[in-house]
């Protein structure tokens, strides 16, 4: 009789645990709500979307429910890889026994997840997209190799677009997702918060000329630009355009210790990746590099590298021949 009345108290504990456990498990909704201020904030100051870096750390850890984020705070796969020293963990992934990154805290996972991104060479082509175009980085994300899933770019645009994640990706997104409005569109977002109007130009050299808090407005290949100003930083001019500094950086090519000289073609949105004009080549002048042909023309300087099968770094000589489309 003993034992019957053990093994019944026996069954109810574990069937209370299980129910536990499964009122217990974090929700995808809860998951974003908690995390979504940390990922807003690294795109501000790193410039992966917002986006992307919460479907990330749902499908990665299960938000955040997976054994490995449970006893790691690993909330994005990251391997340890020959630099890591900080604390480990060994997980079963595409093989048995695999060394993980075990973090103090889920806050120290999300930050290293970005540093990972910002400080690694063959993620260096995900920021020439901007920090809203999350179905670029998903392919992109997928191309660099970091994760072997063959659907990975597919599965995070679909959590992306099942909960309007992309929200998160415009001015203001933390507060624009909990009220529950719909994203609105990179040029309705750029016309609200500013004076310009800008009429669609067919011409690429055509030139708009449009007045801003004391800035003219220029636009070359369907790009707009202005011209910097004695004083002008990067820094100064973000705020003027409302354009995270990073951002404004990866549209012009520039790194972060690249200072700003008077005159010089500042982008204020994503240049294109080709030239949209009829011109098929450009001859370098003494002095020129490919970073300031690219700016002239209005195309990605990763592009133009790519298009004439060298390094954005590389030096040109005088008359050198660049292809531009």
């Amino acid at each position: 009789m003993k034992k019957i009345r053990f093994t019944i108290v026996y069954l109810f504990l574990v069937i209370c645990l299980m129910s536990y456990a499964v009122s217990a498990r974090q929700t995808r909704e809860e998951y974003i709500e908690k995390y979504k201020a940390i990922a807003v904030a690294h795109m501000e100051k790193y410039g992966i979307p917002a986006s992307i870096t919460m479907a990330q750390g749902i499908l990665e850890s299960d938000a955040g429910n997976s054994p490995l984020s449970l006893s790691s705070n690993n909330h994005f796969g990251i391997k340890c890889k020959k630099h890591w020293t900080g604390r480990k963990v060994y997980h079963d992934d595409d093989a048995k026994g695999e060394c993980f990154r075990a973090y103090p805290s889920v806050e120290a996972s999300y930050e290293d997840h970005a540093v990972f991104l910002d400080s690694s060479p063959r993620y260096d082509s995900l920021f020439s997209y901007p920090s809203n175009d999350y179905k670029s980085w998903a392919r992109g994300l997928k191309a660099a190799g970091y994760a072997t899933a063959p659907d990975y770019a597919q599965r995070l645009v679909a959590i992306i677009e099942k909960y309007k994640l992309y929200t998160l990706d415009q001015q203001d997104g933390a507060a624009i997702y909990s009220s529950g409005k719909h994203a609105r569109e990179n040029a309705e977002w750029f016309a609200a918060q500013s004076t310009i109007t800008l009429q669609q130009i067919e011409d690429p050299f055509n030139v708009t000329i449009n007045a801003h808090k004391g800035y003219s407005i220029y636009r070359i290949n369907r790009t707009c630009y202005v011209l910097a100003k004695e004083g002008d930083t990067y820094a100064s001019l973000s705020k003027v355009f409302a354009i995270s500094e990073s951002n404004l950086r990866k549209f012009n090519d520039v790194k972060k210790r690249d200072t700003l000289p008077a005159g010089a073609m500042v982008y204020i949105e994503r240049k294109k990746e080709r030239w949209l004009g009829e011109q098929l080549l450009h001859t370098a002048s003494p002095g020129q590099t490919l970073h300031t042909i690219s700016q002239s023309y209005g195309i990605r300087l990763a592009r133009l590298a790519r298009l004439n099968h060298t390094r954005p770094s590389r030096p040109l000589t005088a008359d050198q021949t660049v292809r531009l489309r």
